[in-house]
């Protein structure tokens, strides 16, 4: 697959990813400004509580997709959502996040 289509196939994924959240509970979610990475232009804009670095690759490096997310995070913590083609997307953060996300969270049924 070229660049170009490689391109508009994470663009696809990223206005999918966006689709998905606002039709689950983050309704103003939407494909970012893709023009120069940071927290000022992530993959997807969202009230979710993570910055998320949408990937839909074949073989992804998920360290250093990570990485990036890391990187261009701001106040966010970082996430990787990724999947391949004909599979399920998948979620990867850092534990740490996760559980401080977690312990933050009212767990109690009323």
């Amino acid at each position: 697959m070229g660049k170009i289509n490689s391109r508009s196939k994470g663009a696809r994924y990223e206005r999918e990813l966006a689709r998905y959240l606002s039709e689950n509970g983050f309704p103003d979610s939407r494909r970012g400004q893709q023009f120069s990475g940071g927290s000022e232009s992530p993959d997807v804009v969202s009230d979710f509580p993570f910055h998320i670095e949408a990937k839909h690759v074949q073989a992804l490096n998920l360290y250093s997709a990570m990485t990036q997310s890391i990187r261009d995070a701001g106040d966010k913590p970082p996430c990787v959502i990724h999947r391949k083609n004909n599979s399920e997307s998948m979620f990867t953060c850092r534990l740490s996040d996760l559980v401080a996300l977690l312990n933050k969270q009212s767990w109690k049924e009323e």
